[in-house]
């Protein structure tokens, strides 16, 4: 059985693995498509917060069931995406039914082994029928689902406008979140290719193009009308995009980190206390996210493989990572076809 490794940072290679075993309460699944996600191109890059190597990559997973014991639903044949996320159940985040924000969690190509391989077993409680769904869409139910997450926190209604720092992935589908609740969306990035797909492909407000997070203060005012954005969304991970968040933020507006990052933050904490602003971290997605952003797809609300800038069959993932690596500038997403 084939699996996607990196050995080490920059060092990927398909390789054999040993093929799962169906135990009880599990499913076995045939992969059909995998997304790359910037956790796992910081895996490439050796800038990962969390990763350890060598370590199978992927937790953006599309399959189709070919076993599965204890159904939960499920059928041979069904078309599935997962919840990749696995928790303690012990800690103060678990026993409060938030195992997102598990202290131990360990996520698919992380912590722990990931999905990019030819076969793989999986608890069927946290596999999802995604009967009715292009499977290239239901891999990147998971990215949605971070984003969904996010900014379902700030309880973004109908009269906010949402600004997102970062047009990649997560940004543009939290700016699809805020959009299924009605708000008006903006998406800002140094990249003019990424800005304007995101807008013309997914209906948004807005973009804006900044090189310095500086330059984007007279732009925030003139949308604003001096009051700045009720919900900010850090999605780029990086110090900068969060300072420039807390800056773009209306009085009493909320704050999400969802972007993460390895390097440090340095700010004037008094922005937050003379603003009133209401900053809040968001880790992974829960199994209601999950099933929201799997309705919203099958409502016809978002095109998801909208997303898609390349698609590569399974072998060719070495050269996808480093294509990619070369290339994250213009690429919003990039697909493995197994």
């Amino acid at each position: 059985m084939k699996s996607i490794v990196i050995r080490e940072p920059f060092a990927v290679e398909v390789a054999d693995g040993p093929t799962p075993v169906l135990k009880p309460g599990y499913a076995l699944l045939r992969l059909t498509y995998g997304g790359i996600c910037g956790s796992d191109l910081a895996a490439y890059r050796g800038t990962s917060a969390y990763v350890s190597y060598p370590r199978v990559i992927g937790h953006e997973l599309a399959a189709e069931v070919m076993e599965v014991e204890d159904s939960h639903g499920l059928t041979s044949g069904t078309p599935v995406t997962m919840l990749p996320y696995f928790a303690c159940g012990r800690c103060v985040a678990c026993l409060r039914r938030h195992p997102n924000a598990c202290r131990r969690n360990e996520t698919m190509g992380v912590q722990r082994e990931g999905g990019f391989s030819e076969l793989i077993a999986m608890p069927a409680a946290r596999v999802y029928d995604g009967g009715g769904i292009d499977p290239r869409a239901l891999a990147l139910i998971e990215p949605f689902s971070i984003s969904y997450h996010g900014v379902a926190k700030a309880r973004v209604t109908e009269d906010d406008r949402v600004l997102v720092i970062g047009a990649g992935a997560i940004g543009i589908l939290a700016a699809v979140a805020a959009r299924s609740w009605g708000a008006r969306a903006w998406i800002a990035d140094v990249s003019a290719v990424k800005v304007e797909r995101a807008v013309s492909r997914f209906g948004l407000d807005g973009g804006l193009v900044v090189a310095d997070p500086a330059d984007l203060r007279g732009e925030v005012a003139d949308i604003t009308d001096g009051e700045g954005f009720d919900v900010t969304v850090e999605a780029a991970g990086s110090p900068a995009a969060f300072l420039t968040c807390v800056q773009a933020a209306a009085s009493l507006g909320r704050v999400v980190v969802i972007g993460v990052s390895t390097q440090t933050a340095e700010f004037n904490a008094t922005d937050l206390q003379r603003k009133e602003l209401s900053v809040m971290g968001s880790r992974g997605a829960t199994a209601a996210d999950f099933g929201e952003t799997l309705r919203l797809v099958r409502e016809g609300f978002v095109d998801l493989t909208a997303l898609i800038s390349r698609e590569h069959s399974a072998e060719m993932a070495p050269a996808a990572l480093a294509e990619l690596d070369q290339d994250a500038g213009t690429v919003t997403k990039t697909l493995l076809r197994f």
